[in-house]
Protein backbone atom coordinates (compact mmCIF):
# COMPACT_ATOMS: atom_id res chain seq x y z
CA UNK A 1 0.00 0.00 0.00
CA UNK A 2 0.96 3.62 -0.24
CA UNK A 3 3.31 4.20 2.69
CA UNK A 4 1.87 5.89 5.75
CA UNK A 5 3.99 7.23 8.61
CA UNK A 6 5.32 4.01 10.10
CA UNK A 7 4.36 4.62 13.73
CA UNK A 8 0.78 5.42 12.72
CA UNK A 9 0.56 2.44 10.40
CA UNK A 10 1.75 0.09 13.14
CA UNK A 11 -0.94 1.37 15.51
CA UNK A 12 -3.59 0.35 12.98
CA UNK A 13 -2.43 -3.24 13.41
CA UNK A 14 -3.80 -3.27 16.97
CA UNK A 15 -7.41 -3.06 15.78
CA UNK A 16 -7.55 -6.78 15.00
CA UNK A 17 -7.98 -7.60 18.68
CA UNK A 18 -11.27 -5.68 18.64
CA UNK A 19 -12.63 -7.94 15.87
CA UNK A 20 -11.09 -11.20 17.07
CA UNK A 21 -14.20 -13.34 16.58
CA UNK A 22 -14.90 -11.87 13.13
CA UNK A 23 -11.27 -12.33 12.12
CA UNK A 24 -11.42 -15.99 13.11
CA UNK A 25 -14.68 -16.53 11.25
CA UNK A 26 -14.08 -14.71 7.97
CA UNK A 27 -10.35 -14.86 7.28
CA UNK A 28 -9.48 -17.94 5.18
CA UNK A 29 -7.13 -20.64 6.45
CA UNK A 30 -3.78 -21.10 4.70
CA UNK A 31 -3.49 -23.97 2.19
CA UNK A 32 -2.01 -27.15 3.62
CA UNK A 33 0.01 -27.71 0.47
CA UNK A 34 1.91 -24.45 0.95
CA UNK A 35 2.56 -25.07 4.63
CA UNK A 36 3.82 -28.55 3.78
CA UNK A 37 6.22 -27.05 1.23
CA UNK A 38 7.51 -24.56 3.78
CA UNK A 39 8.05 -27.20 6.45
CA UNK A 40 9.80 -29.46 3.97
CA UNK A 41 12.05 -26.64 2.76
CA UNK A 42 12.91 -25.83 6.40
CA UNK A 43 13.65 -29.48 7.15
CA UNK A 44 11.21 -29.47 10.07
CA UNK A 45 10.15 -32.60 11.90
CA UNK A 46 8.07 -33.64 14.87
CA UNK A 47 9.13 -31.87 18.06
CA UNK A 48 11.04 -29.05 16.39
CA UNK A 49 10.62 -25.65 18.03
CA UNK A 50 9.33 -22.81 15.85
CA UNK A 51 8.24 -19.22 16.43
CA UNK A 52 5.07 -17.68 15.04
CA UNK A 53 4.85 -13.89 14.87
CA UNK A 54 1.32 -12.52 15.15
CA UNK A 55 -0.63 -15.76 15.60
CA UNK A 56 -4.02 -14.01 15.69
CA UNK A 57 -6.76 -16.51 16.45
CA UNK A 58 -4.55 -19.42 15.44
CA UNK A 59 -5.26 -20.12 11.75
CA UNK A 60 -1.64 -20.87 10.90
CA UNK A 61 -0.89 -22.14 14.42
CA UNK A 62 -3.31 -25.03 13.88
CA UNK A 63 -1.35 -26.11 10.82
CA UNK A 64 1.98 -25.97 12.63
CA UNK A 65 0.69 -27.92 15.62
CA UNK A 66 -0.88 -30.51 13.31
CA UNK A 67 2.58 -31.18 11.90
CA UNK A 68 3.97 -31.99 15.32
CA UNK A 69 5.80 -28.70 15.84
CA UNK A 70 6.23 -27.00 19.21
CA UNK A 71 5.13 -23.40 18.73
CA UNK A 72 6.01 -20.20 20.57
CA UNK A 73 3.37 -17.71 19.43
CA UNK A 74 3.86 -13.96 19.85
CA UNK A 75 0.61 -11.98 19.81
CA UNK A 76 -0.16 -8.60 21.44
CA UNK A 77 -3.97 -9.01 21.35
CA UNK A 78 -5.46 -10.48 24.54
CA UNK A 79 -8.76 -11.40 22.84
CA UNK A 80 -6.93 -13.05 19.97
CA UNK A 81 -4.79 -15.11 22.35
CA UNK A 82 -7.89 -16.19 24.27
CA UNK A 83 -9.52 -17.28 21.03
CA UNK A 84 -6.37 -19.07 19.88
CA UNK A 85 -6.24 -20.97 23.18
CA UNK A 86 -9.87 -21.95 22.67
CA UNK A 87 -9.13 -23.13 19.13
CA UNK A 88 -6.05 -25.10 20.22
CA UNK A 89 -6.99 -26.97 23.42
CA UNK A 90 -4.11 -28.97 24.81
CA UNK A 91 -1.76 -27.98 21.98
CA UNK A 92 2.00 -27.56 22.46
CA UNK A 93 1.86 -23.77 22.15
CA UNK A 94 3.49 -21.16 24.38
CA UNK A 95 1.79 -17.80 23.97
CA UNK A 96 3.82 -14.61 24.48
CA UNK A 97 1.45 -11.62 25.00
CA UNK A 98 3.59 -8.87 23.48
CA UNK A 99 4.49 -7.14 20.27
CA UNK A 100 7.36 -8.78 18.45
CA UNK A 101 9.53 -5.72 19.04
CA UNK A 102 9.10 -6.08 22.81
CA UNK A 103 8.86 -9.86 23.17
CA UNK A 104 11.67 -11.47 25.20
CA UNK A 105 12.90 -14.30 23.00
CA UNK A 106 15.97 -16.53 23.15
CA UNK A 107 18.73 -16.02 20.60
CA UNK A 108 19.63 -18.70 18.05
CA UNK A 109 16.91 -21.01 19.33
CA UNK A 110 14.15 -21.55 16.74
CA UNK A 111 14.45 -23.89 13.77
CA UNK A 112 12.02 -21.70 11.82
CA UNK A 113 10.08 -18.46 12.20
CA UNK A 114 6.62 -18.13 10.63
CA UNK A 115 4.45 -15.06 10.17
CA UNK A 116 1.09 -15.00 8.36
CA UNK A 117 -0.41 -11.65 7.31
CA UNK A 118 1.26 -9.90 10.23
CA UNK A 119 4.88 -9.03 9.54
CA UNK A 120 4.12 -5.71 7.83
CA UNK A 121 2.80 -4.37 11.16
CA UNK A 122 6.25 -4.62 12.76
CA UNK A 123 8.90 -1.90 12.71
CA UNK A 124 11.23 -2.93 9.85
CA UNK A 125 14.17 -1.26 11.57
CA UNK A 126 13.83 -4.03 14.18
CA UNK A 127 11.99 -6.90 12.53
CA UNK A 128 14.50 -8.39 10.06
CA UNK A 129 17.41 -8.24 12.50
CA UNK A 130 15.40 -9.74 15.37
CA UNK A 131 14.13 -12.64 13.26
CA UNK A 132 17.71 -13.42 12.30
CA UNK A 133 18.77 -13.22 15.95
CA UNK A 134 16.23 -15.79 17.16
CA UNK A 135 16.83 -18.28 14.34
CA UNK A 136 19.47 -20.97 14.51
CA UNK A 137 22.13 -20.67 11.84
CA UNK A 138 20.58 -21.94 8.63
CA UNK A 139 17.04 -21.73 10.08
CA UNK A 140 14.17 -20.74 7.79
CA UNK A 141 12.06 -17.60 7.85
CA UNK A 142 8.60 -18.19 6.33
CA UNK A 143 6.21 -15.37 5.38
CA UNK A 144 2.64 -16.25 4.41
CA UNK A 145 -0.20 -14.11 3.09
CA UNK A 146 -3.20 -13.81 0.81
CA UNK A 147 -3.34 -11.11 -1.82
CA UNK A 148 -5.11 -10.19 -5.02
CA UNK A 149 -3.95 -10.90 -8.55
CA UNK A 150 -5.19 -9.65 -11.89
CA UNK A 151 -6.76 -11.97 -14.44
CA UNK A 152 -9.47 -11.55 -17.10
CA UNK A 153 -12.22 -13.58 -15.39
CA UNK A 154 -12.26 -11.33 -12.31
CA UNK A 155 -10.73 -8.01 -13.40
CA UNK A 156 -14.05 -6.24 -14.20
CA UNK A 157 -15.39 -7.18 -10.77
CA UNK A 158 -12.22 -6.12 -8.97
CA UNK A 159 -12.14 -2.84 -10.89
CA UNK A 160 -15.78 -2.21 -9.90
CA UNK A 161 -15.00 -2.82 -6.22
CA UNK A 162 -11.99 -0.52 -6.37
CA UNK A 163 -14.20 2.09 -8.05
CA UNK A 164 -16.65 1.80 -5.18
CA UNK A 165 -13.84 2.26 -2.68
CA UNK A 166 -12.64 5.31 -4.61
CA UNK A 167 -16.05 6.94 -4.41
CA UNK A 168 -16.74 6.15 -0.75
CA UNK A 169 -13.29 6.06 0.87
CA UNK A 170 -10.79 7.52 -1.61
CA UNK A 171 -7.91 7.52 0.87
CA UNK A 172 -8.32 3.75 1.35
CA UNK A 173 -8.52 3.18 -2.40
CA UNK A 174 -5.37 5.22 -2.96
CA UNK A 175 -3.46 2.88 -0.69
CA UNK A 176 -4.92 -0.39 -2.02
CA UNK A 177 -2.28 -3.00 -2.93
CA UNK A 178 -1.23 -3.29 -6.56
CA UNK A 179 -2.68 -6.28 -8.43
CA UNK A 180 -0.46 -7.95 -11.02
CA UNK A 181 -1.01 -11.02 -13.13
CA UNK A 182 0.54 -14.30 -12.01
CA UNK A 183 3.45 -14.18 -14.46
CA UNK A 184 4.39 -10.67 -13.33
CA UNK A 185 4.12 -11.73 -9.69
CA UNK A 186 6.50 -14.65 -10.20
CA UNK A 187 8.91 -12.59 -12.30
CA UNK A 188 9.02 -9.78 -9.74
CA UNK A 189 9.94 -12.16 -6.93
CA UNK A 190 12.61 -13.76 -9.09
CA UNK A 191 14.17 -10.34 -9.71
CA UNK A 192 14.32 -9.72 -5.94
CA UNK A 193 15.56 -13.09 -4.75
CA UNK A 194 18.72 -11.55 -3.34
CA UNK A 195 16.76 -9.82 -0.57
CA UNK A 196 13.67 -11.29 1.11
CA UNK A 197 12.57 -7.89 2.43
CA UNK A 198 12.51 -6.41 -1.07
CA UNK A 199 10.66 -9.46 -2.39
CA UNK A 200 8.06 -9.29 0.37
CA UNK A 201 7.69 -5.52 0.11
CA UNK A 202 7.06 -5.76 -3.63
CA UNK A 203 4.63 -8.68 -3.32
CA UNK A 204 2.39 -6.95 -0.77
CA UNK A 205 3.00 -3.29 -1.67
CA UNK A 206 4.61 -2.78 1.73
CA UNK A 207 7.13 -0.14 2.77
CA UNK A 208 9.49 -2.46 4.63
CA UNK A 209 12.35 -3.36 2.31
CA UNK A 210 15.72 -3.04 4.06
CA UNK A 211 19.22 -3.61 2.71
CA UNK A 212 20.43 -5.51 5.75
CA UNK A 213 17.91 -8.30 5.12
CA UNK A 214 19.89 -9.32 2.05
CA UNK A 215 22.90 -10.01 4.27
CA UNK A 216 20.92 -11.72 7.01
CA UNK A 217 19.01 -14.16 4.78
CA UNK A 218 19.64 -16.02 1.56
CA UNK A 219 18.15 -18.78 -0.59
CA UNK A 220 14.84 -16.93 -1.14
CA UNK A 221 12.09 -19.27 -2.36
CA UNK A 222 8.47 -18.72 -3.41
CA UNK A 223 5.43 -20.97 -3.49
CA UNK A 224 1.99 -19.76 -4.61
CA UNK A 225 -1.53 -21.06 -5.01
CA UNK A 226 -3.98 -18.89 -7.01
CA UNK A 227 -7.75 -19.38 -7.00
CA UNK A 228 -10.98 -17.66 -7.91
CA UNK A 229 -13.48 -16.82 -5.14
CA UNK A 230 -16.95 -15.34 -5.12
CA UNK A 231 -18.56 -13.18 -2.45
CA UNK A 232 -22.04 -11.83 -1.89
CA UNK A 233 -22.05 -8.18 -0.75
CA UNK A 234 -22.66 -9.32 2.84
CA UNK A 235 -19.75 -11.75 2.69
CA UNK A 236 -17.45 -9.12 1.20
CA UNK A 237 -18.46 -6.57 3.84
CA UNK A 238 -17.78 -9.16 6.54
CA UNK A 239 -14.30 -9.74 5.12
CA UNK A 240 -13.60 -6.01 4.80
CA UNK A 241 -14.70 -5.68 8.42
CA UNK A 242 -11.64 -7.67 9.46
CA UNK A 243 -9.25 -5.23 7.75
CA UNK A 244 -7.44 -2.45 9.54
CA UNK A 245 -9.11 0.45 7.71
CA UNK A 246 -12.65 -0.62 8.64
CA UNK A 247 -12.42 0.44 12.28
CA UNK A 248 -11.56 3.98 11.16
CA UNK A 249 -14.66 4.36 8.99
CA UNK A 250 -17.73 6.18 10.33
CA UNK A 251 -21.01 4.29 10.16
CA UNK A 252 -22.31 6.29 7.19
CA UNK A 253 -19.27 5.39 5.09
CA UNK A 254 -19.69 1.71 5.94
CA UNK A 255 -23.34 1.84 4.90
CA UNK A 256 -22.47 3.68 1.69
CA UNK A 257 -19.89 1.07 0.78
CA UNK A 258 -22.34 -1.75 1.44
CA UNK A 259 -24.86 -0.07 -0.90
CA UNK A 260 -22.18 0.26 -3.58
CA UNK A 261 -21.33 -3.45 -3.35
CA UNK A 262 -25.01 -4.41 -3.47
CA UNK A 263 -25.34 -2.31 -6.63
CA UNK A 264 -22.37 -4.07 -8.24
CA UNK A 265 -23.84 -7.47 -7.44
CA UNK A 266 -27.24 -6.45 -8.81
CA UNK A 267 -25.70 -5.26 -12.08
CA UNK A 268 -23.68 -8.46 -12.44
CA UNK A 269 -26.57 -10.72 -11.54
CA UNK A 270 -24.21 -12.96 -9.55
CA UNK A 271 -21.73 -12.79 -6.65
CA UNK A 272 -18.66 -10.58 -6.97
CA UNK A 273 -15.57 -12.43 -8.19
CA UNK A 274 -12.00 -11.95 -7.01
CA UNK A 275 -8.78 -13.67 -7.97
CA UNK A 276 -6.60 -14.26 -4.95
CA UNK A 277 -3.26 -15.86 -4.37
CA UNK A 278 -1.90 -17.54 -1.28
CA UNK A 279 1.86 -16.90 -1.19
CA UNK A 280 4.73 -18.26 0.85
CA UNK A 281 8.08 -16.50 0.68
CA UNK A 282 10.95 -18.26 2.46
CA UNK A 283 14.58 -17.45 3.13
CA UNK A 284 17.31 -19.16 5.10
CA UNK A 285 19.23 -17.46 7.91
CA UNK A 286 22.81 -16.75 6.95
CA UNK A 287 25.25 -19.30 8.34
CA UNK A 288 27.59 -16.49 9.38
CA UNK A 289 26.67 -16.13 13.04
CA UNK A 290 28.66 -12.95 13.46
CA UNK A 291 26.77 -11.18 10.66
CA UNK A 292 25.44 -7.97 12.24
CA UNK A 293 23.53 -6.77 9.18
Amino acid sequence: MTPRPEATARRYGMVFDDVAAEYDRYRPAYPDELIDQACQAAGLGTGDVVLEIGCGSGQLTRSLVARGLRVTAVEPGARLIALARQNLPGAAVEFVPATFEQAPLPREYFRAVFSASAFHWIDPEISWRKVADVLVSGGMFVLVQYGGIEEPRSKPDQDAVLGALSRVVPDVAAGWPVYRDLDATLAGIEERRSNISQAWAWLGSYDLGRGNAGRLFGDVQLAVMPRLVEHTPAELIALLGTMSFWARLPADRRSALERELEGICARLGRPIRASIIASVVMARRSTERDNRG
